[in-house]
């Protein structure tokens, strides 16, 4: 289990022993952005991990050079480091699942931060999700952090505050401490419930597009899709089955326009042909559509 020593992750951490889960580990790394105060998380994990009697692997990451050398942002560089050594620590003690103690807050602060990106929609963390060979487990998604520090507070556990969390140099800090507190002066409602809501309906509806999708015969024997049958879809059928087959066929970094430029595919005054992030092509011939490699 991912533990940074903060509120969310110490509740989840402490909750777990208490229902007796058993053959838990303990996994914390330190990004080395803090200084001290990162080296102070680390000695307060290790410290919990014996005063729970589970084992406890540390590990540090370069994510700042890491930022440099693969031009990633801060969280995308954090959570990449993050899954490496969650890697490491399975690999060493044979296990595939990882828990996380994201919560109802921090799915609010994605599902907005999707909107404004515009290429992932009304969509949010899942509560499991698979990763490679990782299967990550979210239990706290519709569980407020305020709920946790209260448990905390009324069982006296200490935990870790991360001073940063507090400053706008991330765009979840930014979204958590300005944007979400606006949101709800300006609509006088909670927007945190309203998000996590949305984004639960939406994962709803993305269960059954999935579902739709596979009772549909749409692929020749060479695994190629019909466009005859395609093209009699809805659109927003049409989207999900290339995203599908893109998916399956190694493409990554799916968007919006990427999706619409595949769907336009379809029409036969389009182009013949859709540019592939990484080299090749999406191309529509005879009838049918399929990915080129260059």
């Amino acid at each position: 289990m991912g533990v940074s020593g903060g509120a969310d992750s110490v509740a989840l951490i402490r909750i777990l022993v208490e229902e007796r889960f058993a053959n838990l580990i303990v996994c914390h790394l330190d990004h080395q952005l803090r200084g001290r105060a990162s080296a102070g998380d680390a000695k307060f994990v290790k410290s919990l991990a014996a005063e729970l009697g589970l084992a406890c692997e540390v590990g540090q990451a370069e994510v700042a050079k890491r930022m440099e050398d693969e031009k990633e942002s801060m969280e995308t560089a954090a959570r990449n480091a993050r899954h490496a050594f969650f890697a490491q620590c399975a690999a060493k003690y044979g296990c595939t699942k990882i828990l996380l103690a994201h919560h109802a807050d921090d799915q609010a602060e994605t599902v907005l931060w999707n909107l404004l990106r515009g290429s992932h929609g009304l969509k949010g963390m899942q509560a499991e999700q698979k990763i490679g060979a990782l299967e990550f487990h979210r239990p706290l998604l519709e569980i407020r952090r305020a709920e946790l520090v209260a448990w905390l507070h009324s069982n006296k556990h200490r935990w870790r505050e991360d001073a940063s969390n507090a400053q706008p140099i991330a765009i979840r800090n930014r979204l958590r401490n300005e944007a979400l507190p606006l949101l709800a002066e300006i609509s006088a409602r909670d927007p945190v419930a309203a998000l996590v809501r949305g984004a639960k309906e939406a994962a709803e509806s993305e269960a059954l597009m999935r579902w739709a999708t596979s009772q549909v015969q749409v692929h020749d024997p060479q695994g190629r899709l019909h466009v005859r049958v395609l093209e009699h879809l809805p659109r927003a059928l049409q989207r999900a089955i290339l995203a599908d087959f893109l998916k399956a066929g190694g493409v990554v970094n799916l968007n919006k326009e990427l999706l619409e430029n595949a769907v336009s595919l379809l029409q036969g005054a389009s182009p013949p042909a859709v540019n592939l992030p990484g080299g090749g092509w999406l191309r529509r011939r005879a009838a049918r559509v399929f990915i080129e490699r260059a």
